[in-house]
């Protein structure tokens, strides 16, 4: 049950949508939010010293629910 209610979360973020989960959070995609989504940049491979680029990406994001934050709060 767990594997598919993840599963199901994954997707809809994944494609963009809004997660709610009342009193605990929230999941979502911010395609706008300058901080979660990172440009392309150079790195470095720790093994080999190499430089490499490292590709955009955008990172998912849970905004914590009143209820939650309250309780660990306390």
């Amino acid at each position: 049950m767990i594997s598919a209610f993840l599963s199901v979360v994954t997707e809809a973020v994944a494609n963009g949508e809004k997660v709610t989960l009342v009193g605990f959070g929230s999941f979502e995609r911010r395609v706008a939010c300058r901080r979660r989504h990172r440009s392309e940049r150079s790195g470095r491979n720790p093994k080999t010293q190499e430089v490499m680029t490292i590709p955009a990406t955008i990172v998912p994001a849970f905004s914590a629910g009143k209820q939650f934050r309250e309780k660990v709060a306390l």
